[in-house]
């Protein structure tokens, strides 16, 4: 990654954010502020991960611990090989983990609880490529050697192992009645 890609990479994860200023040292420093999201500083990290991988063994093993920090501080698990286009946006933290080899497209959201990783065997073993503007909501799990198209949007809960094409919804069964017992056993110490 060149350095202007790497300002126009960051340039575009700052405006899904809707920061629209000019990526400088002051503006890195603000983003670390407690009034940006958790999302938006992991990003900024895994990016600078990613560009001094192939600059400076100790600049990178710098921005690799403080990834780690972020990782374990906000529960983000995405690793600096994972293959992100610009314009990540992560809107909450926690519980998002994210296979190594994982590709993932431009301008992609990913919710809390999301999974995206590998399965060993069966047909579909290997390890997902996801396309550009795909939605991914709370708690979704893409699994295997799978292919997400284009504008897709995968929803709350979903676990995906199979291809999805370009434009498609794809949902998990709406949430059933089965027992009329409800949650007095589940309610402790309440006198």
């Amino acid at each position: 990654m060149t350095k202007s890609e790497f300002r126009e990479t960051i340039q575009q994860d700052l405006l899904r954010y809707d920061i629209k200023e000019r990526f400088t040292l002051r503006l890195f420093i603000k983003c670390f502020g407690p009034n940006y999201a958790p999302g938006l500083k992991f990003t900024i990290i895994y990016r600078y991960c990613q560009l001094s991988k192939s600059k400076s063994r100790w600049l990178f093993y710098f921005f690799m611990l403080w990834l780690r920090h972020l990782t374990n501080k906000y529960g983000i698990d995405i690793s600096y090989r994972t293959k992100i286009g610009k314009g990540l946006y992560i809107g909450h933290f926690g519980g998002i983990v994210i296979h190594g080899d994982t590709e993932i497209g431009e301008n992609c959201n990913i919710s809390q609880g999301v999974t995206i990783g590998v399965l060993v065997r069966g047909k579909n073993s290997g390890i997902p490529k996801i396309g550009n503007r795909v939605f991914i909501a709370p708690g979704a799990s893409i699994l295997g050697g799978i292919t997400i198209g284009d504008d897709v949007l995968i929803g709350t809960n979903a676990i995906v192992t199979f291809d999805v094409p370009d434009h498609a919804v794809v949902a998990s069964p709406l949430a059933t009645i089965v027992s009329d017992k409800g949650s007095k056993e589940y309610i402790v110490n309440i006198e």
